[in-house]
């Protein structure tokens, strides 16, 4: 399934920018990035949604569609996420919700 409508930086609250150069980087990777620079600005966090931009990959895997931003994205900001990594420029989105 696609995504009604593709991800954009200006739809990320505040997003917190970790490039990674020189790198083939895979969903385990980035998630191994994202989890640690979280965890700098927040003691805990947990995880409430993601995004793979290669695969188009995301979750959860919502079926419904928004105006204005992703399901996956619209989830997250729905159950409070607070806290977005942004890896290689939308290459991979993490949003997490600060404990």
């Amino acid at each position: 399934m696609t995504e009604c409508l593709p991800l954009n930086r200006e739809m990320l609250p505040e997003p917190v920018d970790v490039i990674i150069l020189g790198s083939d980087l895979d969903r385990d990777q980035a998630i191994a990035v994202a989890e640690a620079k979280a965890r700098e600005l927040a003691s805990e966090v947990m995880l409430l949604a993601w995004f793979d931009r290669k695969t188009g990959n995301f979750s959860p895997r919502l079926t419904c569609c928004f105006d204005d931003k992703p399901s996956w994205l619209a989830y997250a900001l729905s159950r409070g996420a607070d806290l977005f990594i942004d890896i290689n420029q939308e290459e991979y989105v993490f949003a997490y919700k600060k404990l």
